[in-house]
């Protein structure tokens, strides 16, 4: 099979494509109707368009010329003041090739930027106004100092819906010709949770295993623990038989090499479904919560899971 990266081969070529940011688009299309754009920054959670919309408005500004006058940075790995004071610097400091007369450095993950470098570009940005543009995209522009923020324009994007998610893994599957399941769309969708990225990284890695794809398929690519097989588990616990419960957990962890921070989210979706009081959910939610630090922590992955579910065990002696 062909390992070139869908998220670039399905990334939108133009603003039709871009969906379910009708608004953000029509104003960033007015922009480039006027060859002229101010500072911005694009906010909203990942895989939700951002760096597309970014590259798609380069290409329509520069036409055949975007490559030259356009300077692309993933700030998580190129945050530091010696980036910014160097091949920043001098990209900005030169004029722009074609008629827009500036050029356009889009920096992404720009919330990992270190605060000192932020500082250096609030020069660099004032500095050359007038022959450069630039373009944040990040997750939390709260992470971004008051002093750039002011200097920007923000654009908060929205997360995407499921069916939008939907609709991008069939184009995917009419693209590649893939046959995927009902059940196989709906595990991507649940697990993408809005991300488009995610969406295609999962189905890639589906489809490395096979052409036909169902959920078997999606959650053996992933190695993550089935809905349903989590579910069973929460519910022998539940019923009374915790050691039943215990012995499916060490399957699940131990034969089948599942991670434990995995199993906690899974869980911790399925906590709000159960038929128990609230406050029952509410604590069981709250114990999540410090079993999942803990595991971040450090801590031995069985162990904690395991408390976890004598605490689940301890609900069904209430009931």
């Amino acid at each position: 099979m062909d390992f070139e990266i869908w998220t670039e081969k399905y990334r939108p070529k133009n603003f039709d494509e871009i969906i379910n940011q009708e608004n953000i688009v029509e104003r960033i299309e007015a922009f480039v109707r006027s060859k002229n754009i101010p500072h911005m920054i694009f906010s909203g959670p990942p895989g939700c368009g951002k760096t597309t919309l970014a590259i798609v408005l380069a290409k329509e500004l520069y036409g055949d010329e975007w490559k030259q006058n356009v300077l692309q940075l993933n700030a998580s790995d190129e945050r530091n003041i010696g980036i910014i004071r160097g091949k920043v610097k001098e990209f900005a400091r030169t004029k722009a090739i074609g008629e827009v007369p500036f050029k356009l450095i889009i920096m992404d993950e720009a919330d990992a930027i270190t605060n000192e470098a932020q500082q250096a570009l609030r020069r660099l940005m004032e500095d050359f106004a007038s022959i450069t543009r630039f373009l944040f995209t990040c997750n939390y522009s709260n992470k971004i100092i008051e002093p750039l923020q002011s200097r920007t324009v923000i654009f908060r994007f929205k997360a995407l819906d499921d069916k939008h998610v939907l609709e991008f893994v069939e184009r995917i599957e009419k693209g590649e010709k893939l046959k995927i399941t009902k059940d196989g769309k709906e595990a991507i969708v649940r697990i993408a949770e809005g991300d488009l990225r995610k969406a295609a990284n999962i189905l890639q890695a589906a489809a490395a295993i096979k052409k036909d794809i169902d959920e078997d398929t999606i959650y053996e690519a992933l190695s993550l623990a089935k809905p349903k097989e989590v579910r069973e588990m929460i519910d022998l616990a539940l019923s009374g038989k915790f050691l039943e419960a215990k012995k499916m957990l060490e399957d699940l962890l131990i034969k089948k090499g599942l991670a434990g921070s995995d199993l906690i989210v899974e869980i911790h979706r399925q906590i709000p479904s159960l038929d128990i009081s609230n406050e029952a959910k509410i604590d069981l939610l709250e114990k999540c919560g410090e079993i999942d630090f803990r595991i971040s922590e450090g801590a031995n992955e069985l162990i904690q899971i395991v408390t976890l579910l004598s605490r689940f065990a301890l609900y069904s002696k209430k009931k």
